[in-house]
This record gives C-alpha cells, structure tokens and sequence, in this order.
C-alpha cells in the first residue's frame, strides 16, 4: 500500500468518526448506535478533515499508476466538497430531496432490522432525534443570521414534508417503523418512546422551519452565477460552459422529440402524436400493474432478467453484485434511488420507490428503463464494482468517491447501452426510455435557465414563450409540456430542481461526456477497441470526476 492509499484510508476512518449516519448508508459498520453532530461545531469539524487531507495530499507523490488515479480523484472531489463547505452550502442548505434532516431519516430504510442488537440500534438513533435537530436548528439559524439561507419555498415544502412523515393518517413513519421491527419486552417501550421522541422532533422541527425559518428565506429560487458554477463544478467533477449547454439542451430535446414522434408512429399510426402513442399504451391492460407489491415484484423480475442475460456476455458481473433488492420506501415523496451494498454485501444494493400518495397502477412501459438505470447495467453494476475493488482502489475511492456527473451519467448512458444492445426493441419500452431521455434534457434548459434566470432563446425548436427570462412557472410549464411522467412525480422532480442547483443537469451532461470518452477511445485504439473492455477498465477507476475519468482514460 502507498502512501496516498494510506492517506485515504485514514480519512476514510475519520470522516465515519464525524459522519456515522453517513458511515451507515455507505455500509462503513460500528457506528450504527450514533448520530451525526449537527451543530455549527460539527461541521467545522468536518471541514477541517478537509482541509488538512487536502494539504497532506498535496505534499504526497504517487507511487504507481493507481494512486496518481486516486490523488486525481480525491483532490477534484475533496477541494469541491471544501469549496462547498466554505461557502455555507452544506450546513445550511434546506431542499425537498437533501438535507440533514433527510439523512438522518434515510438511514433508517436501509439499517439493519433483525435481531435485538439491530433494534436497539434503531431505537438509539430514534431518540437521538430531539438532539441532533435542535442541533441542526442551531446551525440553521446561526446561517441566517450571516445571510445563508434557503429559498422560502424550499423551506415551506420540506415542512409539508415532515408533516406527512409524522401525520398518523399519511406516511407515519417512525411509529410504523416501530411497529415492523416488532421487539419485545424492555426493548419494545424504549423503541415506541423512541418513535414517539423522532414523531414529536420531527413534526417540531417542520414547525421552525414554516413559522421561524421560512419568513428569513430567500425570496427568489434561483441560484445565480456564482453558486451555478460551482454547484455545476461539483456535481459534474467537470467545468462547462453553461450557455453552450443551455443551448445543446434544447436542441438534444428537439432531437429526442423527433425519435419519440416516430416511434409513436409504429405504436399509434401513421401520423400519430406521442400523447396519442402514450394513451394506446396506458389503455393497454397487459401494460399496467394494480398495487405497488405487485409492480415490486415485476421490477424485481426484470432485474434478474438482467443480470442473468448480461452476465459473461456484455459485462462480466462477480457473484456478490449479482443481488439487487428492489423495494418500496416507507414513504411517499415520490423518488426513485438506489442505494449501494455494504462494505462486506451483508447487505445488498437496493432500489428504492417512494410512491407518491394516491398511486394504485404502475405503467411498465415507463419503467422498463428504470430499472437499467438503477440496477445493471446502471447505478448497482457500477457501484458492486467498484466496491469489489479492493485490490485496485482505496477504501475511499470504493465508499465514498461519488461524482453525480460520473454516475448518473454512467446510469444514463446505461439506459442507452441497452438500446444499442436491443433490449428496447418493444416501441412501448422505446418510448420510455426516450421520454425518460427528454426528462433529463429537460431539465437541463430548466434548471441552468430558472437558476442563470436567462432569456429563452428567440428561435427555440418549441416556439416557447420566446423572449421571456425563465422563473419556476415557466419551467413548471415547459417540464409539463415535454414529459409524460404522473403529475405528482413531475411535481417533486420540479421542486427539486429547484432546491438542488447544478444536479439535474449531470445526469445528461454527465451522460454526453461518457460517450464523448468512448468515442475518443474508439479513434485512439481503432480497430483494438473492444466496447466490453472499455466499460470494465472505464468502471474499474471508481468513481471520480469527469475531467479526471477523462485524463486517467487517456493513459489507458
């Protein structure tokens, strides 16, 4: 081992000393009992480990191949995470999907749930709560006092958001949490005061943010320039040019469109619009699923599907990532995620649905997708991988290494690779993928343009609203206009762009880089290029930034 995988393992033991709800959900043991500090201290904490592992690698000459890799990969991701830190973003930042808040409600989907060790776990982190969220008000109010501080609306939104978590008519979460794990005795009265402690902060907690937190919050959504780039940065490990990209994305969209028109075609007939090829499929009873238990069990099916008929064929797949759970989250947001296995795979990877309130038929035309974006040859492939890794990567690059431009971008070119490997030859599954594909290009116009709050292009391909500077109306009318997504889903992906800068738009982003490298590939090795070959070596540098995955690709 050399001395910058000595470097990274270390902070990989300290971060999870500073992070165990972080440690739990990376699958890092022995912290299951604790809680993150959230106070103003306990971030400064955390940016002081950063600070100090970016000094010492910065003095640190690789010993080999790999480790320049892992130096490359850990300077671009810590130095932006530092940056991020510095700036106030990540103690004080309050959004729909990614909070302090929802990490420390996440972790309990995926904690273990049997035995009585397992329980009590639970039941400490449980009663934890009150703490750890007077904590986090602290740190909160200390941020807006110095001006840092989230939109109104974002605010507003999380606080409905603990409303439903604690409301006993809607998700009722941490009672039926308690209720699940079923213990007994002693245990049993200590986990429902548990429950009763995390039903009562949380709800509290919705509260400041409504009546104390809202009325300090930012008026406007947007993020403007200066936040964009560096959110951009960060979750694309790769600087852009953002109107070049604003610009790309509306013709990317226009192409998409003209694909999904003429597979429309072969669904509906000759001169048949996509909404009419959309209503042929929902109409279409061997197309739709009743009851989330049972769309459960058909994500599952494809999955294996997957998996079995990928194996040893495109992509040679080692027998711990051949598990994939998928699951339904004990609450109803509306998203859809993965989450990676365990360090040791006790506990596998999972996909998770939180199925928006209301939801009884499932559409699988709209999903088939999905699942290749989540589970193989998406997200679980990429992540069992490079966590299989130990002999080629660092306990940091295999835990926590996470570029969204790289892995959703991966995910995204996924879905893609299926089509190239005639796995959407069904024109309903097609279309799916291509509506799926739409989103994301979408977003991209949406989201640089409500958070740069720029003109929409006077001669845009859709003849919309020309002229006109973007605010969050106008992209809730555009997203409505070019997807096909149930409206309470595309409601939640609306509010999390908007609370998210810079993310939405890694996804294809991230996805055209991806291609842009294999295509580099292809010309460099000419007729050696082998596609299976360059997806595992590709796979096999972790996940890293973009503008790094591209200079180590190079050299291979």
């Amino acid at each position: 081992m050399g001395r910058i995988d000595e470097l990274a393992n270390r902070y990989v033991d300290e971060w999870a000393a500073l992070n165990p709800t972080g440690a739990t959900a990376t699958g890092i043991t022995g912290y299951e009992d604790k809680t993150d500090d959230l106070s103003p201290e306990g971030f400064e904490a955390q940016a002081e480990l950063l600070r100090r592992t970016i000094n010492d690698l910065d003095v640190t000459e690789p010993e080999h191949e790999s480790e320049q890799v892992a130096k490359d990969a850990m300077l671009e991701r810590l130095g932006l995470q530092l940056a991020q830190y510095d700036a106030g973003y990540v103690s004080t930042d309050v959004s729909v999907i990614t909070s302090s808040l929802h990490e420390l409600r996440m972790v309990l989907d995926v904690m273990p749930t049997e035995g009585e060790q397992a329980v009590a776990d639970i039941t400490a982190r449980l009663n934890a709560f009150p703490y750890a969220l007077e904590q986090y008000r602290r740190t909160l109010l200390e941020g807006a006092g110095d001006g840092r501080v989230s939109a109104r609306a974002q605010l507003l939104a999380v606080a409905e958001q603990c409303e439903a978590w604690t409301d006993p008519a809607r998700d009722d979460f941490f009672h039926g949490l308690a209720r699940r794990l079923g213990a007994s005795g002693a245990l049993a009265k200590e986990l429902e005061r548990g429950a009763a402690a995390a039903t009562a902060a949380t709800a509290s907690f919705g509260d400041f943010l409504r009546d104390e937190l809202a009325p300090r919050g930012r008026e406007k959504e947007a993020a403007g320039p200066e936040r964009y780039a560096l959110a951009s940065q960060y979750f694309l490990g790769a600087k852009v040019d953002q109107l070049e990209t604003y610009h790309w994305g509306f013709a990317e969209l226009d192409r998409l469109e003209r694909e999904m028109r003429a597979v429309s075609a072969a669904i509906a007939g000759a001169g048949a619009t996509v909404n009419e090829a959309v209503a042929v499929l929902d109409a279409d009873p061997a197309r739709n699923i009743r009851g989330k238990e049972a769309f459960r069990d058909w994500m599952q099916a494809l999955s294996d599907r997957a998996i079995t008929e990928l194996n040893g064929v495109h992509f040679d797949i080692e027998g711990p990532a051949q598990k994939l759970e998928c699951c339904l989250t004990p609450t109803s947001d509306g998203g859809i995620y993965y989450t990676g296995p365990s360090e040791d795979f006790s506990r596998p990877g999972r996909m998770w649905w939180a199925v928006p309130e209301g939801q009884e038929v499932f559409s699988t035309w709209r999903e088939v997708t999905t699942v290749y974006h989540e589970g193989v040859p998406g997200h679980h492939l990429q992540v069992s991988q490079t966590l299989l890794r130990a002999d080629q990567l660092n306990r940091y690059q295999r835990l926590l290494c996470w570029c969204s431009g790289h892995g959703e971008g991966w995910a995204l070119y996924a879905e893609r690779l299926m089509d190239e490997l005639g796995y959407l030859t069904d024109p309903g599954d097609r279309l799916g993928m291509l509506d799926g594909q739409a989103l994301r290009a979408a977003r991209v116009i949406v989201d640089i343009g409500m958070h740069l709050e720029l003109p929409i292009p006077q001669d845009n391909p859709f003849g919309f609203h020309p002229g006109e500077r973007w605010t969050p109306e106008l992209g809730w009318e555009f997203l409505r206009a070019h997807t096909r997504m149930p409206e309470e889903v595309l409601r939640f992906e609306w509010k999390r762009y908007l609370g998210w800068p810079g993310q939405a738009p890694s996804y294809k982003v991230g996805e055209r880089i991806w291609f842009e490298a294999r295509d580099e590939a292809k010309r460099r090795k000419g007729s050696d290029f082998d596609l299976k070959r360059f997806h595992r070596d590709a796979l096999n540098l972790g996940s890293l930034g973009l503008d790094p995955l591209r200079k180590a690709l190079a050299r291979i």
